[in-house]
């Protein structure tokens, strides 16, 4: 009999299938783990099974999806994170988040009751919003110094 987290694993490698994403590609590390790129923007979807204090799973599970959208600044801390906040404000179903000094556009929903069309308009949405603020506040924060910046390049 195929465990329950598996209908879920399905059901997301259909939607990227459907996305013209090879799932197989996408696939992260641990099972229930899928990388994928919307623009600019690192999309991060984990399906998984909540566990008791003994660690023993239990029925209910998870469908997170998270976009790193940038660091946060050293200075004007309280002025980012109050952005960020009013930012939540206008965003939906989805909303900022703030893990180990970076900034990430999180969405997290239960599993039961959780169809492929709620799976695609959730991935559009950190998707967009991670493609979006991104490039947004990297600039506001994180300025480019005048004259450009550096970077690699090859000898043609």
């Amino acid at each position: 009999m195929e465990h329950p987290i598996q209908h879920y694993y399905t059901m997301l490698d259909e939607v990227l299938t459907e996305l013209k994403i090879n799932p197989a590609e996408a696939r992260g590390d641990q099972p229930g783990q899928w990388n994928l790129k919307h623009g600019s923007a690192s999309v991060w979807v984990d399906v998984f099974q909540s566990k008791d204090a003994q660690g023993n799973l239990l029925q209910s599970g998870y469908m997170q999806m998270l976009a790193p959208v940038c660091d946060v600044p050293v200075n004007n801390q309280h002025i980012f994170t109050k952005e960020l906040l009013e930012l939540n404000h206008s965003l939906y179903g989805v909303a900022f988040t703030i893990f180990k000094e970076k900034s990430y556009i999180k969405a997290i929903r239960e599993l039961q009751g959780l169809d492929k069309s709620e799976v695609r308009a959730t991935l559009d949405r950190v998707g967009i919003y991670a493609n979006d603020y991104d490039d947004k506040l990297k600039a506001k924060y994180f300025p480019t110094p005048p004259g450009g910046a550096f970077t690699g390049g090859s000898r043609g």
